[in-house]
């Protein structure tokens, strides 16, 4: 395994000034839905408002001064471009973001603000091909929103505050979009805690993971359909795929009406404002795509809350 709890151990240090620790939540209601002891991880208070800073912030961190003073040029649909440009700026390097034309407002406006130049491609399909002329342009280094040792042992930093905070922890649910949140949540939970069951959660309309795991191997999708911008990867990063196979007992799929019905619950019942991707895990447990042992104790990692709250009213209304 080329990430290991030890590269967790260190990007959890080194990030650490620039972070939050996030709070572990208790779901009475949750947990009588599903026959268990339910918590809910609040990654949506994490800064830029997901858990993506944790492995941006190691990632730049760990980049030689050389290649930062190059810049950085990287691909998002929003919560990744936000994190990244937060992190450059953390670090003095500047940033170039290709984004889908459908980004959302909320999420463009916040990446530009921590200081950020904005590409813009017609979708999700386009923005690797954006990337390598703005690469050609300048000689920036491309940093991958997922698919990097860096950003998912920083990511992994998330598992350690769960167990910290949950010792006894059997369950962790986990939404995917690229694969660089489960990927680091598997390797220092499985390290941490034997028998522990690590679970992923996709969106019909962008299911990057499922397909790669039924396929074998990586495979671009041709067409992405979700509400959950969060977790519309357009493939399975290689490192996140390698990792799942080994550490993740399933991955499962939710509509975006089971997502919506996840929003509506974290914000009627645990009074949390999460963007459709945040909603995804605990949409999954909600809808029983989940197989929950009687008694166990389930985590579910609300993972971002970067919603447009008109949107946001619009969703949950319907």
């Amino acid at each position: 395994m080329p990430i290991t709890l030890a590269d967790v151990e260190r990007a959890r240090a080194i990030t650490a000034p620039h972070l939050h620790r996030t709070p572990m939540l208790t779901s009475r209601t949750l947990g009588e839905r599903i026959g268990a002891t339910a918590y809910l991880k609040a990654e949506l208070f994490q800064r830029t408002g997901s858990f993506k800073p944790r492995g941006a912030v190691f990632a730049l961190a760990s980049l030689p001064e050389k290649q930062r003073a190059k810049g950085i040029v990287t691909m998002s649909a929003g919560n990744a471009a936000a994190a990244i440009a937060y992190a450059a700026k953390a670090t003095g390097a500047k940033v170039t973001v290709a984004m889908p034309e459908s980004a959302p407002k909320l999420k463009v406006d916040a990446t530009r603000g921590y200081g950020a130049e904005i590409r813009f491609a017609k979708d999700m399909t386009g923005l690797r091909e954006l990337v390598g002329k703005l690469q050609d342009e300048s000689g920036a280094y491309f940093l991958h929103p997922y698919d990097d040792d860096a950003m998912i042992a920083g990511h992994g930093s998330s598992a350690l505050e769960i167990l910290e905070d949950v010792p006894d922890a059997d369950l962790i649910v986990v939404g995917i979009g690229g694969g660089g949140l489960i990927s680091g949540v598997a390797v220092a939970a499985a390290a941490k805690r034997k028998g522990i069951r690590i679970v992923g959660v996709e969106p019909e309309g962008a299911p990057t993971m499922r397909t790669a795991l039924d396929a074998g191997k990586p495979v671009a999708l041709t067409a992405i359909k979700t509400i959950a911008d969060g977790l519309a990867g357009p493939i399975a990063g290689t490192r996140g795929f390698d990792i799942c196979q080994r550490l993740v007992e399933d991955v499962v799929l939710v509509s975006d009406e089971q997502i919506v019905e996840g929003m509506r619950f974290l914000a009627e019942r645990a009074k949390l404002v999460a963007e459709p991707a945040g909603a995804a895990a605990t949409a999954a447990l909600l809808a029983g795509k989940i197989r929950v042992r009687p008694g166990e104790r389930v985590v579910s990692i609300v993972s971002g809350g970067n919603v447009d709250r008109a949107r946001f009213a619009e969703l949950i209304a319907a």
